[in-house]
């Protein structure tokens, strides 16, 4: 038997619609998810917590509570960046102990924790933190590939997480570019050693090989699989839970899940995703082999288009994508997830912009002198000696690197002491401590959602949606809504550039400029 971690309420919409799924529109279908007997679901962390205060104007500690009231059965998990938190920098071991006991006091049950360069050092805390309040760990491993990812740079580190006290491990292939062989030889290779705890794959869609994958993984031994209800699956998300479960039905890793419950949720999840038809990418839906050569997330290419579009350099686009690759190289392979993919895409497009390391982002510094962890492979003294200096020695740190933060918990409960309209409860403090300027707006109510529930799902003809058809279509020249029966539109036969096009259920027209 396998079982099944649910991502619909996190990663899924993280993945598909940018993290803007409301809480309204989780607790309707609470209960229905709560019948399925998933290993656990996913509710919380990642980017969740930014969203909420910085675009919806929700509390997310209100939100996990609500979910926990609502779904007292199921295990709930959370998406944990280690020293991290849901946040892009290093915190003190004071605010990651206290984070993680609020999260377990609010409604999480299983941590997920993983960090970026898969140095073992920064999720000694939390691991640490989160077994001391009773919650389950579950450590995970950023897959990518290079030189220095082999099948036993993967098992070696299982071995050493299970010593470290997690209750399961995870591949997190947060690109969806792990092939059907390696996800079979790496959980081969963790059940031969002797592990026992369980072990899950987590991985996207959007190479095309995720299915066979699954399937390779599951022979090998893994316990868990990592998938989301459709429509809000597939692409850049993870495979669809209803297909999982009937392609195991009848075999030795049958779920045993009740195919019809799932297909009511479906039913539920599809008036979501038309609510957020404004977010919808076409190109998030589509098979993008190519990921496997360039390793490139969706989510960082999109971060890459919109910089060249600022720069008003389109034209770069390929070389850019090379030269990721190349800097990626020279920095030691780090994985490209959060917050290391962000020190990535911005140096390749300094370089290319402006030739290669002429302009260097505090960022990259920060992560050459080991503010970030200790990198894969080491970085070539070239670059090193480019980026730092010629003492670039002098500068390079080999401690943990949140040894050298100072506490900071009592230091923002002051601060926020000086603020008598706001409440000091410990959930307030925190969020204050992870994002003090956005936080500070959220909780002085001067926060305003980026829509009300009103106004969604947003009119044909709002500029968002326009925009969401023209980018699936850059040839659209015109758009207009019409507005007859779709069995009464004819469309123009004397004018061949102009086209019907269906998004969604809605009829657009649109007319085609021929290029040349």
């Amino acid at each position: 038997m396998v079982q099944l971690h649910e991502l619909i309420l996190r990663d899924a919409h993280q993945s598909m619609l940018a993290t803007r799924m409301r809480t309204e529109d989780m607790l309707p279908i609470a209960d229905k998810l709560d019948q399925v007997g998933y290993f656990s679901l996913e509710v919380w962390g990642g980017a969740t917590f930014d969203v909420c205060i910085r675009y919806l104007n929700e509390d997310p500690w209100e939100r996990l509570r609500k979910l926990k009231e609502a779904i007292p059965n199921t295990p709930l998990q959370m998406l944990e960046r280690a020293m991290n938190i849901v946040a892009y920098w290093n915190f003190p071991d004071d605010v990651v102990k206290k984070f993680i006991y609020l999260a377990k006091k609010n409604g999480i049950d299983y941590f997920r924790i993983f960090d970026a360069l898969n140095d073992l050092r920064n999720m000694e805390v939390p691991i640490k933190a989160a077994k001391e309040v009773g919650a389950h760990v579950q450590a995970c491993l950023s897959y990518t590939i290079s030189p220095v990812h082999t099948v036993n740079y993967f098992v070696e580190k299982f071995i050493e997480l299970e010593k470290m006290g997690a209750d399961s491990l995870c591949i997190k292939d947060m690109a969806g570019m792990i092939s059907p062989k390696r996800a079979y030889d790496i959980i081969k290779g963790v059940k031969d050693a002797g592990v026992k705890i369980p072990i899950d794959l987590h991985s996207h869609c959007t190479s095309g090989m995720t299915g066979m994958a699954y399937q390779r993984a599951v022979e090998a031994g893994a316990d868990v699989l990592d998938t989301a209800i459709s429509p809000i699956s597939g692409g850049t998300a993870a495979p669809a839970t209803e297909s999982v479960v009937a392609a195991l039905k009848d075999t030795e890793w049958d779920t045993g899940y009740d195919l019809e419950l799932l297909i009511e949720i479906r039913k539920y999840f599809l008036k979501v995703w038309d609510k957020y038809r404004h977010l919808h990418r076409f190109n998030a839906l589509k098979v993008d082999p190519s990921v496997t050569l360039h390793q490139i997330p969706g989510g960082m290419l999109s971060n890459l288009i919109f910089q060249l579009e600022q720069q008003g350099a389109h034209g770069k686009y390929q070389e850019i994508l090379e030269e990721t690759a190349r800097v990626r190289a020279e920095l030691g392979y780090p994985p490209l997830v959060t917050p290391t993919s962000q020190v990535v895409g911005v140096q390749a497009v300094m370089n290319v912009l402006h030739g290669r390391y002429k302009v260097i982002p505090k960022e990259t510094k920060d992560y050459c002198r080991g503010m970030y962890g200790r990198p894969p492979a080491p970085i070539k003294p070239e670059i090193m000696k480019k980026v730092l200096g010629p003492k670039w020695k002098d500068e390079v740190i080999d401690c943990r690197p949140s040894d050298l933060l100072e506490p900071m918990w009592e230091k923002r409960k002051s601060e926020l002491k000086e603020h008598p309209d706001i409440e000091l409860t410990d959930e307030n403090i925190m969020i204050y401590t992870i994002y003090p300027q956005v936080g500070l707006k959220f909780l002085k109510r001067q926060a305003k959602a980026e829509f009300t529930s009103d106004e969604l799902p947003l009119p044909i003809n709002h500029p968002l949606t326009r925009a969401m058809v023209k980018q699936s279509f850059p040839e659209v020249k015109e758009i207009w809504l019409e507005t007859e029966p779709p069995e009464k539109r004819v469309a123009p036969a004397q004018i061949p550039t102009e086209f019907e096009v269906e998004v969604d259920g809605e009829l657009f027209e649109v007319k085609v400029t021929p290029k040349g």
